[in-house]
């Protein structure tokens, strides 16, 4: 579980439990790669296969571990549907699995049961394997080995999970317990985030320290992964800094405090005439009503600015307005998230504020919300 992929998620495999699952192209990189790695290992105990043959087993290695990786994701999805969370997608790509929820648990003890989910399934699949190789797999053969690399590789993903720091499972566990002693998610975020930065630093430090340490030359496969895997999660845990900076100034986001007032105009006025009334009556927007005083769309801020003054007598403010669609027109009283879902689902550059009664209150101006987190 992890932050959404942003772009084309790749090519759509299916909906397990409603949920789409997309396969990135960069997954073939490493499906190439993890079949060459593992072709030696499947040479070693399959020798009677020639080489087309263990080249083809660990390629099918690399398929059915991507299949146990999406289960993994899975596992977080349908606890995350089970508490009402919305999930929009999961993303099999180069380095795992992406599943996009799109709401945070709102308790700590969901937080936990959502993130522990996955790594307990993946620890899981690990035990099965374990099972069918004491008890029901034969001590040999292609199905043996299968076995063997899959319940080992699953153990490896679910431990590793369970490393606490951001954005690792683990560290939305340490989150978790942080937020429930602290009582502010926001502790548990930077808390198990600044975990993450330091794990990274230790994923590419140990290979370098111990090959001075032993004399050894650096294991180059080994340390190009560790590269790539602490990218990764110092990215990540450098995003959820990012997120908690923003939650922390989401309460003095709202909607009252910053509305501009609004000047009322006809369509037709031109907009140095408009600009004039707003000017003398301290007005910060404009919004076009009828002749019967209604509003009917509003004037854009950017498109005024972008208009030369020699140029606005000849203006009218119609030209420069966006029709009022029912998404554009919000409540005053919005604040903190709920404010900010209503704009993500209608981007513009500027919303109407009404009262509960429908009477005009402002304008609420995107470049001013932006403002609030400038500098995050």
């Amino acid at each position: 579980m992890s932050t959404p992929v942003n772009g084309s998620p790749g090519l759509r495999m299916g909906r397990p439990f409603g949920i789409p699952v997309y396969v990135s192209p960069t997954w073939l990189l490493v499906a190439a790669f993890i079949t060459w790695s593992a072709e030696p290992w499947f040479a070693a105990y399959l020798p009677g296969y020639g080489r087309p043959g263990t080249y083809a087993v660990a390629l099918l290695f690399a398929v059915l571990l991507y299949l146990s990786v999406l289960a993994h994701e899975l596992a977080h999805c349908v606890v995350a549907k089970y508490y009402g969370y919305p999930v929009r997608r999961i993303v099999l790509y180069m380095l795992g699995g992406v599943s996009e929820i799109e709401r945070e648990p709102d308790a700590p003890g969901r937080e936990f049961l959502v993130a522990a989910a996955g790594p307990a399934l993946s620890l899981g699949l690990g035990g099965l394997g374990y099972l069918l190789l004491t008890f029901a797999v034969p001590s040999e053969g292609l199905f043996y080995v299968l076995v063997y690399q899959l319940a080992w590789a699953n153990l490896i993903v679910g431990i590793f999970n369970l490393v606490p720091g951001l954005p690792l499972d683990g560290g939305r566990i340490l989150r978790a317990g942080v937020w429930k002693i602290t009582r502010n998610p926001g502790s548990g975020t930077i808390a198990a985030a600044w975990v993450g930065r330091g794990l990274a630093v230790v994923m590419i430090a140990w290979p370098l320290l111990t090959s001075v340490m032993t004399g050894q030359e650096i294991d180059l496969p080994l340390m190009v992964w560790a590269v790539i895997l602490a990218s990764f999660i110092w990215m990540g845990a450098t995003q959820s800094l990012r997120v908690a900076r923003v939650r922390a100034r989401l309460p003095h986001l709202r909607a009252r405090t910053l509305a501009r007032r609004a000047m009322p105009v006809t369509a037709e006025v031109p907009l140095s005439e408009a600009l004039r009334r707003a000017q003398d009556a301290g007005a910060g927007a404009m919004v076009v009503v009828d002749h019967e005083s209604r509003p009917v769309a509003i004037v854009n801020d950017a498109a005024v600015k972008a208009t030369p003054e020699h140029r606005r007598p000849w203006v009218n403010v119609g030209a420069l307005a966006r029709t009022l669609e029912p998404s554009l027109v919000l409540g005053a009283d919005l604040e903190g998230e709920p404010l900010l879902d209503a704009m993500r689902g209608t981007p513009s550059g500027e919303y109407l504020l009404v009262e509960r009664g429908g009477e005009i209150y402002g304008v609420l101006v995107t470049s001013d919300v932006n403002r609030v987190f400038s500098g995050v």
